[in-house]
Parts: structure tokens; C-alpha cells; sequence
């Protein structure tokens, strides 16, 4: 069992929105590296609502840095959480997602940038289908904390 197991969805669920996901990343005309996508669900069954779809490029934690392509359906949330050490940068390469940040709501749309220093809670939800760069420090074990106490804690994402 790997260590996101417990997070990701399973079966059909998971072929079907990998298929959905493939199809959409075709009609923007753009390439996804060549890794195993994390369809993530965090532990709560209802992936459609509260949920993303990570392909780790880089997780260098002696290096330093850490990439990571996020997709997000319509509709679809990363849940709410913060890290204590990991300080991420947001970059929107297609669509637009609404960011919840403890300073309040901004829209990002393709192109733009949001810095999301430690500590500070956060959470995205897709504004139609939506494809976000993160670069960030290394994705390190016991660094994400979530406001959903059913989410397990830390070692997630």
C-alpha cells in the first residue's frame, strides 16, 4: 500500500475521472509528465465535491524544491489547510479557480500568481476545469494540516 492509498480513489471511480481528466488535458492541446497522477479524494469518498488530481514532477527535499501539477473539476475543492514549513507558489495554466485564503475570496485566472507563505490556510475550488502549477518547498511528512478533522493530518499532501 502506498502512502497516499488511503487518500486516492480506487476502481472505476478513479479510470473514470482519469479518463475524463486525459481528455480535458488533450483539448487544451497540453502534455502532463510522464508520472502516476494521485486522484485524491482525502480520505472522505466524495471526490467529485472535495478533491484534486496531483502529478508530482519533483519532490527534491535535499535540493530544496518541490513541482507539482493540480487539476480541479468544476466544482471541485482542495479542502481547506495550511502547512507550517512549506512555502508554495500558485500559477494557473488553464482555467481559473477561486482561492480562499484567511484574507478573504480572489479569483485566479490562466496566468496569474498567488504566493501562499507558511502558515497561511488556503483552499481552491474549480471555476469550470482548472490546471495549476505548484512550486513550492519539498511536500515533507507532517506539514499539512487541514480543517477537517477527518482528513488525517500531516502526511498527505
Amino acid at each position: 500500500m502506498g502512502k497516499h492509498d488511503a487518500v486516492m480513489i480506487h476502481g472505476q471511480e478513479r479510470e473514470q475521472a482519469l479518463r475524463e481528466i486525459r481528455a480535458q488535458i488533450e483539448h487544451w492541446g497540453l502534455t502532463l509528465p510522464d508520472v502516476e497522477p494521485l486522484p485524491l479524494d482525502f480520505g472522505l469518498g466524495d471526490f467529485r465535491t472535495i478533491g484534486e488530481t496531483e502529478w508530482w514532477i519533483a519532490n527534491e527535499t535535499e535540493a530544496g524544491y518541490c513541482g507539482k501539477f493540480l487539476f480541479v473539476f468544476d466544482g471541485q475543492t482542495c479542502p481547506w489547510h495550511e502547512h507550517r514549513v512549506k512555502h508554495e507558489t500558485f500559477f494557473v495554466v488553464k482555467g481559473a479557480i477561486a482561492m480562499r485564503t484567511a484574507e478573504g475570496m480572489v479569483t485566479l485566472s490562466q496566468g496569474d500568481t498567488l504566493v501562499m507563505p507558511p502558515g497561511s490556510p488556503h483552499e481552491f475550488t474549480g471555476i469550470g476545469p482548472a490546471l495549476v502549477l505548484e512550486a513550492s518547498m519539498p511536500s515533507i511528512v507532517g506539514d499539512s494540516f487541514f480543517g477537517d478533522k477527518r482528513i488525517g493530518g500531516g502526511g498527505i499532501i
